[in-house]
């Protein structure tokens, strides 16, 4: 009789688990629609309706685990260049398009990742990472001195760029 209310047991526990994780889903799920409606605080205005990692440790872990590439806008809201670039790049129906296939992170301060600087701590700043979290160095603006800044007026130039960044991620892994 001993053995047979282990047995039970075990099976109340399996149930129980089942049913907690159904509700983490279904939490999830009731959660998702309302999601766009509240303000992004986490977009900080690049696009409100996309879905934006808090950190660089989380943005990392989601583009390996998700293998998209990662893109990382550095910016301050006090710097005119960022806020011009901020308000073309939230207006380009096209960027922010292709901008839902990335893991997407925008910061207003530095990483200790000096991969993430690597001609500078200047704002504003776009660079990708591939999911195997390999920092493209080779998808660059159109400026020597600054190599990953854009200006309003290289809009289109940074569609293309996120355009090789999922291109190039295709054809390397």
């Amino acid at each position: 009789a001993m053995e047979k209310s282990y047995v039970s047991m075990f099976l109340l526990l399996i149930v129980i688990s089942c049913a907690l994780a159904k509700d983490a889903g279904k939490k999830d799920t009731k959660d998702t629609p309302a999601k766009p409606k509240l303000p992004q605080t986490l977009s900080r205005g690049w696009g409100d309706q996309l879905i934006w990692t808090q950190t660089y440790e989380e943005a990392l872990f989601r583009a390996k685990h998700s293998q998209k590439p990662l893109m990382i806008i550095h910016h301050l809201e006090d710097c005119p260049h960022s806020q011009a670039l901020k308000k073309v790049f939230a207006e380009h129906k096209d960027i922010q398009k292709l901008a839902e296939k990335f893991i997407l992170l925008n910061l207003v301060y530095e990483t200790t990742d000096k991969n993430l600087a690597p001609d500078g701590q200047y704002v504003p700043r776009i660079m990708f990472i591939d999911p195997s979290l390999t920092v493209r160095a080779d998808i660059t603006g159109r400026y020597s001195n600054r190599l990953y800044a854009y200006e309003p007026s290289d809009i289109s130039l940074l569609h293309s760029n996120m355009q090789k960044a999922l291109k190039l991620l295709k054809t390397e892994l």
